[in-house]
Order: structure tokens, then sequence, then C-alpha cells
């Protein structure tokens, strides 16, 4: 039996370059439990997440899902079957006991869309989450980035979303910004497009589990965690909420580095805040992810 928190098994790394950069770290002999590890906006390869997660018994594998060789510039339009090929990626190496997606952010939206699309993810952790499909982040084929496109699409077909109203960059803070704004204005500029963009997360087989910190200031995902979580229980189906009032947008779990400043966003929380959230949080992400 694997130990929360205690380092107890030893860990294979292997680069990839196909079909993605990325990196898969696997416990000495492999597991029939495997994660699909995805960052937020910034698209990194999260090595470090997937080397604790594999610490911890589970094939672990971490991805770069846009920016990179032969990927979009954006988040513009992007297939969600970028995660369904990585979690036939996880299949194929013997994860056959139990599939699951950990997502942060923009990764949230897209491992709980994935989770709705394909049967075979069985958890999906969803770490500073949105409750619904946001417009493009980044440019688009052409290098425009407006007029608003979908962030995703399914089967060549783009997903209903929310675009945001940029009239807030008139009086957006000063440098590093919350934008947490943005968002706020966009939701009732665009009003009516909320419920067909909405997340429905009571259509996946998953279980979820959320984490949210309420200071977070890129985007309301306190707020928004609570009504993925009321959608579930609204439909009878099972849902997990871990959250902590003082911490941001990003989350730290036990063994991981703290982040450095950033001069462009004011993310919210501490590194005090982040980590206590991130440890009161693990045992679960862990569990649901081992099916323990």
């Amino acid at each position: 039996m694997v130990t929360f928190g205690v380092n107890v098994v030893n860990v294979v790394e292997r680069e990839l370059s196909e079909p993605w950069e990325g990196v898969l770290c696997e416990p000495e002999g492999g597991s029939e439990a495997g994660v699909v590890v995805v960052s937020g906006s910034s698209g990194r390869v999260l090595r470090e997440r997937a080397r604790i997660l594999a610490e911890q018994g589970l094939t672990a594998l971490a991805i770069r899902w846009f920016g990179g060789p032969g990927q979009r510039s954006g988040i513009w339009e992007l297939p969600l079957e970028t995660f369904t090929e990585a979690v036939d990626f996880l299949s194929a190496r013997g994860a056959a006991r139990r599939i699951g997606i950990v997502g942060t952010s923009k990764g949230a939206e897209a491992a709980m869309l994935t989770a709705i699309r394909d049967p075979r993810v069985d958890a999906v952790v969803a770490i500073s989450p949105t409750a619904q499909v946001w417009g493009n982040v980044g440019p688009g084929p052409d290098g425009e980035r407006t007029p608003y496109h979908s962030s995703w699409t399914w089967g060549g077909e783009p997903l209903p979303f929310v675009p945001y109203d940029d009239a807030w960059w008139d009086t957006a803070p000063p440098r590093p910004r919350a934008v947490r704004g943005l968002y706020e204005l966009s939701e009732k500029t665009f009003a009516d497009q909320i419920a067909p963009a909405a997340i429905p997360v009571e259509q996946a087989r998953a279980e979820l589990l959320l984490v949210a910190g309420g200071e977070d200031r890129m985007w309301p995902s306190m707020t928004y965690a609570l009504r993925l979580a009321e959608r579930r229980r609204a439909a009878g189906r099972t849902v997990r909420l871990i959250s902590h009032g003082d911490a941001g947008h990003r989350v730290l779990f036990p063994g991981e580095a703290g982040h450095a400043a950033s001069e462009e966003f004011d993310y919210g929380g501490s590194e005090e805040a982040d980590r206590r959230l991130g440890a009161q949080a693990w045992p679960l992400v862990v569990g649901a992810l081992r099916g323990d």
C-alpha cells in the first residue's frame, strides 16, 4: 500500500517528443492506474506534478497541449481529441484499471470536457476550475485574437462558448493584473450565452474532485466550483469540493516548488495559503486517482 505524501516508490522518467512534447513518469514495474497531467494556459509540461503523482504509484503523463511543434500557438478551437489521445497512450502503457485527468485552470476546463466525452476517464481533479467554456486564449491560425472563437472543438465542431467583453481593459488595473474582473464583466455582458456554454459535468461518469481558492484573482474559481458541484448534485451524482478561503489560483501540492512572482498577473492568495489548500486536497487527489 502506498502511503499518502511519502515517497515510497522509485520513479522512472522518460522524455517524449511525439505525438506531443511531454514526460512520462512511471513507478518501477509500471502501474495499472494512470493520470494525464494538464497545465493551465501556459501549456507547459508539469513534470514535477507528474513525478510526485508517480511517487504515489501512478503512471503519470504530462503533456504540452498547445504551443509546441505542430500545435496551435493559442488555445483556439483546440481539439479535445488531444486529451483522448493521451488516454489512448496510457491505456497502451497498461493503465487498464483506472485512468484520471488532473487539470489546472484552463486545463481543468479541458479535463472536464474530455471526461464528458470519453467514458474511459474514471476520475477528474479540476483545480481552479471554470463552470463554462470560454473564448480563445491567444491567437488563431491567422495570428488574430478576435473575433472570438471557442477554445475547443470535438469531432471538428466548435463548442458553445462565452466571449470576452474587452471594454474591461479600458479600466484594467495596473500590472500585475488581477483579471478576474474580465470574466465577471463578460458573464454580465453575455449572460444569455452562459447556459449554452455550461460544462455539463453531470454527464460524466468519472468521479469529480474540485479544488478552489477563495482568493483566486484570475477568475472566480470558487464560484465556478460551487456551480459545478450543484450541477452534479442536482443530477444525483457525487462530487467533492475542497476549498480554502485564503488560497489563490496556483494551488501547490506537497513536494512541488513554489511559483516565481509574476510581473503580468496577480494570481491571488499566497504561497502559504496555496500550499495549505494543496496539502488539504492531496490525500483526496491521490485517492481519487488510484481509486482507493
